[in-house]
C-alpha cells in the first residue's frame, strides 16, 4: 500500500515526498518535518502529540482513514483522543474522516465540524447474497447454482470463483478453522491452477521457505501455497503474511482463508467474498453472532477493481429460517451506529496523565474543555465524564504521577516519563513497585515476568489445562525470582489462573532469548509465529521503559541489565551473541553458525578470510561481503568476482553449528 504514496506527484510534476513512521513511540521524529505527506498509525500520533513534536501544527490536512475504528474497545479511544487533540492544537487543521460502513455518519461530522459527504459508488459493482443448498440468492433478486464438489459450501464457493477465473477469500471464525479450511481446499483447487501459475507458486513456497525460521507452521502453508491456496491470521509470521498478500494481489493465490481481522486491516479484494460462518467463538461467553458492521466490511472486500466487473459476497444457510434471517439481519440490514468507547476508567488513566504530561490542560477546568471536545462528551455530554476524570486525577495523585499548587495541576517527572514512555499508568506503576521491592533472587526471568505481569503485555497468553501442571511446577521451581507475591491457588483461581499466563509468558521469552528453535517454542508452548513476534515486541518496548524508569527513580544498578535484556529480547539470543547479531543482516541463527565457527567478535570477522566466511552455512557470498563491508574488512575485486560467481569453497552443512 505504501509504494502508491510514493508514486503521487505535485500540480507542478515533482514527486511528492512521503515519510512513514509507525514504532519508537519515545520521540517526537523531527524529520518527519521535510515530508510533504506523513502516514503514522493513530498510536504513533497520539505519541508524537506527548512529546510536542512541533510540525504537528504546520499539517494543513489529516486523512483519518477507517474512522469506524472508534467503536472499537482497543484502538477507538486513542483515535478519538488524536482527532480532538489535533483540533486543539492546530485549530485551522481540515480533517477528512473516510469509511465505508457509519451509520450515523452526520453525526461524526457534526463532532468534528465537518460536512457530510456520502455516495453510494463503487468501483466494482457488488453482489450480496446467501447460499443454500447448491443454489445463491442475491439481493438483486438473481440466483446462481454451484457445483458441489465437496462437503463444504465454502470450498465449493470458492471452487466456483476459481473456476470461472477469480478469486475467493474464505473468512473464518477461528484460526483452527481458517487452517483446516485451506487445507481442505488445496488439493481441489490444485486442479484449477494452470502450469504456468504452478511455477510462480513454487517461487512464492520458496520465498516462505527462505523468510525466517523453519516451523511447522511454514513448512504447511508452503505446501498449501504450491497448490493456489493459504491461510493468514495473527499468528503467522509477519514475513509470511507478507508474502501471502504480495500473491493473492498478483493473482497467483486463488483461495485465500483467512480470520476476520483481515476484513479491518489488509486491502485484500478478491472476486468472491465467503463468509464461512457469522457466529463467533469468545473463551468465557461462548458463541454470538457478529455485528452487521463487521459484515459490512467482510464484504466490501468483493470486487478486485481493474480485473473484476463484479463482486459477490456470500453467506451459508442450512434452512429456509436461517437464510430468511441472513437476508433480514445482515444482507438487508444497516451497520449500527459507532459509540464512543473513551467513557472507562481504566482507558482514561493515561490520556488524562497525557494531557496534563505534555501541557494541554494545567487545570481541572482545562481538562473537561479538553474532553469535551471527545466524541464521548458529544454523545453523552461532559457531565458523563466529570466523575470518572475526578476519580482519575484521585488515582494519579495517590501515585505519585500528579500534583496540584492550588487549581493548577502538574506531572511529576514520574508522571511524565510514563506518559513519554506510552504505557498505561498502572504498567508504570507496577515496574516501579517491583523495582523497589525487588524479588530475593533476581534473573532475567524476573524482569520478564516484571513486563508480562502489566497491562501492556500483548498478546494475553492463556494456559491450557493440559500445560497447567507444568506451568505450575515451574513456577513453584522460580517462585525466589518473581518480583510479586503468587496468589493462592483454592482462595482466588481466577488471578492464580492468571498469574500462571504470565509466567507462561516469561518461559516462552525466556525460551527465545535461549535461542530455543521457534519451532520448539511452538511445539512446547502453543505459541505460534505471529504471536511470539507480538510479545517480543511488546516486551522489547517494556523492558526499554523499565531501564528508563530505572534510571529516573535510581535503581542505576538495575538498568544496565535490563538494557541487556531488552536486546536479548529484541534478538533471540544468549548474551554471547548480541555483538554480532548488531550487524545488518545477521540474526540469531546466522550469528549462531559465525560464533560457533570461532568468529565471536567483530574483531574477528574483520581478520576472517572471506572464503571461510563464505563456506559458512546461512552465509554465503552475498551475506560475506556484507559482513566485511560493515566491519571494514577488505576484500580484492577478483576474489569476489570468483565467489559470486559460485566458485570457491563450498559451503559446508548447517547441521555442523545448530542442535537440529
Amino acid at each position: 500500500e505504501f509504494r502508491k504514496y510514493t508514486e503521487l506527484r505535485k500540480v507542478d510534476g515533482e514527486r511528492l515526498s512521503v515519510g512513514i513512521s509507525t514504532g519508537d513511540y519515545d520521540s517526537s521524529d523531527p524529520w518527519l518535518r521535510r515530508h510533504d505527506i506523513i502516514i503514522v498509525t493513530n498510536e504513533k500520533l497520539d505519541s508524537l502529540l506527548r512529546h510536542r513534536a512541533p510540525w504537528v501544527e504546520e499539517v494543513s490536512l489529516v486523512v483519518a482513514d477507517e474512522v469506524h475504528l472508534i467503536n472499537d474497545v482497543e484502538r477507538g479511544p486513542t483515535l478519538e483522543v488524536v482527532l480532538a487533540r489535533l483540533q486543539q492544537v492546530n485549530p485551522d487543521l481540515q480533517i477528512l474522516a473516510l469509511s465505508a460502513t457509519i451509520r450515523n455518519s452526520e453525526e461524526v461530522a457534526e463532532w468534528l465540524n465537518a460536512i457530510p459527504v456520502t455516495t453510494d459508488w463503487r468501483p466494482v459493482t457488488l453482489r450480496e447474497g446467501v447460499l443454500l443448498g447448491d443454489e445463491i440468492q442475491f439481493k438483486d433478486g438473481g440466483a446462481t447454482r454451484i457445483k458441489l464438489k465437496t462437503k463444504s459450501p465454502s470450498i465449493n464457493l470458492a471452487l466456483h470463483a476459481v473456476e470461472s477465473g477469480g478469486q475467493a477469500l474464505i473468512f473464518a471464525s477461528t484460526r483452527r478453522s481458517a487452517v483446516g479450511l485451506a487445507k481442505k481446499a488445496a488439493p481441489e483447487v490444485g486442479k484449477a491452477v494452470s502450469r504456468a501459475t504452478e511455477r510462480a507458486l513454487e517461487r512464492v513456497a520458496e520465498s516462505i521457505m527462505a523468510s525466517g525460521e523453519r516451523t511447522r507452521i511454514s513448512d504447511l502453508l508452503a505446501e498449501l501455497v504450491k497448490k493456489g491456496v493459504a491461510f493468514h491470521h495473527a499468528g503467522l509470521h509477519h514475513a509470511h503474511r507478507r508474502i501471502i498478500e504480495d500473491a493473492f494481489r498478483e493473482g497467483k493465490i486463488k483461495v485465500l482463508t483467512a480470520t476476520p481481522t483481515l476484513a479491518f486491516g489488509v486491502n485484500l479484494p478478491a472476486r468472491m467474498v465467503i463468509i464461512n460462518s457469522y457466529r463467533r467463538y469468545e473463551p468465557g461467553y461462548g458463541y454470538y453472532p457478529i455485528t452487521v458492521l463487521e459484515y459490512k466490511q467482510m464484504v466490501g472486500r468483493a470486487g478486485r477493481p481493474k480485473y473484476d466487473r463484479i463482486g459477490e459476497s456470500v453467506l451459508i444457510a442450512k434452512t429456509d429460517d436461517e437464510r430468511d434471517y441472513l437476508f433480514q439481519s445482515y444482507v438487508l440490514a444497516e451497520p449500527e451506529r459507532i459509540w464512543s468507547k473513551l467513557g472507562v476508567e481504566k482507558v482514561l488513566r493515561s490520556h488524562v496523565l497525557a494531557t496534563i504530561a505534555s501541557g494541554f490542560a494545567k487545570s481541572e477546568q482545562g481538562l473537561y474543555e479538553f474532553f469535551g471536545r471527545t466524541f464521548y462528551a458529544y454523545q453523552y455530554d461532559i457531565r458523563a465524564m466529570k466523575g470518572l476524570i475526578a476519580r482519575v486525577l484521585r488515582f494519579l495523585y495517590k501515585e505519585d504521577m500528579i500534583t496540584f499548587e492550588g487549581d493548577k495541576m502538574h506531572a511529576t517527572r514520574f508522571g511524565k516519563r510514563t506518559s513519554q514512555l506510552y504505557i498505561d499508568p498502572v504498567s508504570a506503576i507496577i515496574i516501579r513497585d517491583a523495582l523497589l521491592n525487588r524479588a530475593p533472587k533476581i534473573s532475567d526471568l524476573s524482569f520478564l515476568h516484571m513486563v508480562a505481569h502489566t497491562p501492556d503485555m500483548y498478546p494475553k497468553v492463556r494456559v491450557s489445562s493440559k500445560e497447567f501442571d507444568r506451568i505450575a511446577l515451574f513456577a513453584e521451581e522460580h517462585s525466589e525470582e518473581f518480583m510479586f507475591e503468587e496468589p493462592d491457588e483454592w482462595a482466588d483461581r481466577l488471578s492464580y489462573e492468571e498469574f500462571l499466563g504470565e509466567v507462561k509468558t516469561a518461559w516462552v521469552l525466556k525460551s527465545w532469548i535461549e535461542e530455543a528453535p521457534e519451532d520448539s517454542i511452538i511445539e512446547k508452548f502453543e505459541v505460534e509465529p505471529g504471536d511470539l513476534y507480538r510479545l517480543v515486541e511488546a516486551s522489547k518496548w517494556l523492558l526499554y521503559a523499565s531501564s528508563e524508569l530505572a534510571v529516573l527513580l535510581g535503581h542505576k544498578d538495575l538498568a544496565p541489565k535490563i538494557l541487556k535484556l531488552k536486546d536479548r529480547v529484541w534478538k533471540g539470543v544468549k548474551p554471547e551473541l548480541l555483538p554480532l547479531v548488531r550487524l545488518e543482516g545477521i540474526g540469531r541463527m546466522r550469528a549462531r553458525v559465525l560464533y560457533d565457527a570461532g568468529f565471536k567478535s567483530i574483531d574477528d570477522l574483520k581478520r576472517a578470510p572471506i572464503e571461510k566466511l563464505t563456506s559458512l552455512p546461512l552465509i554465503g557470498p552475498r551475506i560475506a561481503k556484507r559482513i566485511k563491508e560493515q566491519v571494514g574488512g577488505f576484500v580484492r575485486a577478483e576474489e569476489w568476482e570468483a565467489l559470486s560467481k559460485g566458485r570457491g569453497t563450498e559451503q559446508q552443512a548447517l547441521t555442523k553449528y545448530t542442535n537440529g
